[in-house]
């Protein structure tokens, strides 16, 4: 079982934990880039809510992050979160 994710406040990020392949990899997400993809129009959101309702999706980024050989802590920034395009 991972540790909860928090937020940082020291950093303006949220950090968390992902279960790559049985290993649990450190990942943080920065206030802003949540902020900026998910929730552009709102002037209050909770980066630690924002996180927790997309979760997967992150996740998943940080996944594919680590297949491409980034290390512990995975920093995700804004281009990280852009939506996939789908696969014709």
């Amino acid at each position: 079982m991972s540790p909860s994710p928090f937020f940082h406040a020291d950093s303006s990020s949220v950090r968390f934990w992902v279960d790559v392949e049985g290993l649990l990899v450190g990942a943080m997400v920065g206030k802003a880039a949540l902020h900026y993809r998910f929730n552009p129009g709102r002037q209050d959101d909770d980066a630690l809510a924002t996180y927790q309702a997309h979760q997967a999706e992150i996740d998943d980024v940080v996944r594919r992050r680590v297949a491409g050989g980034s290390i512990e802590p995975v920093m995700l920034r804004e281009h990280d979160l852009k939506p996939q395009a789908a696969n014709p």
